[in-house]
Order: structure tokens, then C-alpha cells, then sequence
């Protein structure tokens, strides 16, 4: 029974991801009425096949194997703890990120178990996380400057359609970020289990796709407008910047998170656009989540395994 847990606890997280982060590459996109919602699902489930499949291994690696050694039991936990978090977080409409979860809840129920925490690569990731935003927010300024140079030379209608098909591929970018990032966190743990990962990797998919369908919708209107004003320029260089910066971040291994790069493209393109636009009071929730997320995951993580397991 003990064995099938990290599966089921794999299923749950996937299932989570889908839910929360499918927002991140079309939230934007179904908020300006793009894409469905159905559609999105579609797309999610072969992009996040072929960037896992492509790009995923250095992100495994990072946190399968550099961060802690794992056993079954330390993937059960925090696996299990990790799916529960984001899927509560979710249902109350809070975006968080499911790597700091997974980080968090796999370093507390390694050191529950007495197994070596490497704290070099755990410096790296958290460095990680505070310079993704910042990056991030970075690259969609300069987007949003060069598409308003650019836009002038054309006609409204004729520019706004052609940002539109601009906002899908930057999406799309995100949704293979998230494949090839987000759901190799979550199958890392199970390279100590020598599991058949490519099974795991399409009901890994499966399990987004059916997140995507559930839950996405509340998360969605948190990015759209709870940060702030969102139209086809601003949202195209929020989206590309994130993109951008997370797929960087991937090719160093680092698990880093699309909603807070997101998040920072967003309410850097924002403060540009007119910094009366800006909800600071949900940008400060939103740095609370990011720090209190990963402490939380992991006291849970540690406390579980030394109840649970009797450690």
C-alpha cells in the first residue's frame, strides 16, 4: 500500500498544478476571450508532454536528486502534504507556487527521516525565486516599451488582432515552461523509486489537463484583475517576459515558479502602465504566500512524517 501512495500523491499534485497554473499560460488568454477553457485543457496536455520530455531532466535532477535523497516513504509525505496545500489554496482562490511547496515538503520530510539536505542547492533554488520575478518583470518592460514603439506604425485593429495571436504563443511558451519546470518538480521524487516515468509522465499530463478543467477558473480572475488591468499589450509582454524567464531558469535546472514570475510581469507592465492600476494590498498578499508557502509546507512535511511514520 505504502508503494502506490507517491503515485496517487503524484495524481494529486498533477491534478493541482493543472488547477493552479494553467492560469498562468491561459489565464490571460481566457480572460480577453482567446481561448476556452476546454481548449486550454487540450493544448496544456501535449505542450506539458513535450517540454517535460525535452527540457525536464535538469529540473528532476535538481530536486530528485541534488536537493535530498529520496525513498518512498519521504515521496508519499510530501507529495501528499504538497497536493493538499495547493489544492486548499486553490478552492480559496490564493495562486501559490507548487515548486516551494514540493521544495518545502520534500526538505521537511527528508530531515524528518534523518536523509542528507543539501543546502547548497537549496540556496541556489530560493536565490532562484527571488531573482525569477524580478527578471521577469524586467523582460516585460522592455517588451511592453518595444510593442508601443512598434504599435504606432500600424492600424488599431490590424495590431490588437495581431497581439492576440501573439498572447496564445507566449502562452503556449508557459504551458511547455510547465512541463519542462512545474511538472518535473513533481515527478522528481520518483527517481529514487525507479518507477516507469514515462507512464508517470502522461498520467502526470492527464491529471493537469483534468486540473485545468476543474479549478482554474477562480485563479484565472485573480491574475486577470486582481493585480491589476490587463489589455493584449500589457498582458502579451507580461506573458513573453514570464516565459522567457522561466524557460532561462529551466535550462540551469532550477525549479523556479511561473505564477510569481508571472506575477511579476504583471505588476511590473502595471506600475508602467499607470501605478494607480497596481492592487498593492493583493501584491502583498500575494509576497506573503511566497514566503510563508514553503515554511509551512515544510513544518507540515516534517511534523506529519514524525507522527505518521513514528520517527
Amino acid at each position: 500500500m505504502l508503494e502506490l501512495l507517491p503515485l496517487f500523491a503524484f495524481l494529486l499534485i498533477a491534478f493541482s498544478i493543472g488547477s493552479n497554473d494553467t492560469s498562468n499560460a491561459f489565464g490571460i488568454c481566457i480572460g480577453c476571450r482567446i481561448i476556452s477553457v476546454r481548449k486550454a485543457a487540450i493544448l496544456l496536455f501535449f505542450l506539458v508532454l513535450i517540454g517535460l520530455n525535452l527540457q525536464g531532466s535538469r529540473v528532476m535532477k535538481t530536486v530528485g536528486e541534488n536537493l535530498v535523497e529520496t525513498n518512498v516513504a519521504i515521496s508519499a509525505m510530501a507529495l501528499m502534504i504538497s497536493a493538499l496545500i495547493v489544492v486548499f489554496t486553490n478552492i480559496r482562490g490564493i495562486p501559490v507556487s507548487t515548486h516551494q511547496v514540493i521544495v518545502g515538503s520534500l526538505s521537511g520530510a527528508g530531515i524528518a527521516f534523518g536523509t542528507q539536505l543539501s543546502f547548497k542547492t537549496l540556496a541556489e533554488i530560493v536565490i532562484s525565486w527571488i531573482l525569477s520575478p524580478l527578471l521577469a518583470g524586467i523582460l516585460a518592460i522592455l517588451l511592453l516599451i518595444s510593442i508601443e514603439r512598434v504599435s504606432r506604425k500600424f492600424g488599431v485593429l490590424e495590431f490588437e488582432k495581431f497581439l492576440r495571436i501573439l498572447l496564445l504563443c507566449s502562452g503556449m511558451l508557459i504551458a511547455y515552461n510547465m512541463g519542462a519546470n512545474e511538472l518535473a518538480t513533481a515527478i522528481a521524487p520518483f527517481m529514487a523509486t525507479k518507477k516507469d516515468l514515462n507512464l508517470i509522465s502522461v498520467l502526470g499530463a492527464v491529471s493537469i489537463s483534468l486540473g485545468a478543467l476543474a479549478l482554474s477558473r477562480r485563479i484565472s480572475e485573480t491574475l486577470c484583475r486582481g493585480i491589476t488591468s490587463i489589455d493584449p499589450k500589457t498582458g502579451f509582454s507580461a506573458h513573453f517576459g514570464a516565459g522567457i524567464c522561466v524557460y532561462i531558469f529551466t535550462l540551469f535546472g532550477m525549479p523556479v515558479s511561473t505564477t510569481y514570475a508571472l506575477i511579476g510581469g504583471i505588476s511590473s507592465v502595471g506600475l508602467v502602465k499607470s501605478a494607480r492600476t497596481v492592487n498593492f494590498k493583493k501584491i502583498q498578499e500575494v509576497v506573503a504566500n511566497w514566503v510563508f508557502a514553503p515554511l509551512i509546507a515544510f513544518s507540515l512535511a516534517f511534523t506529519a512524517s514524525k507522527v505518521y511514520f513514528g520517527i
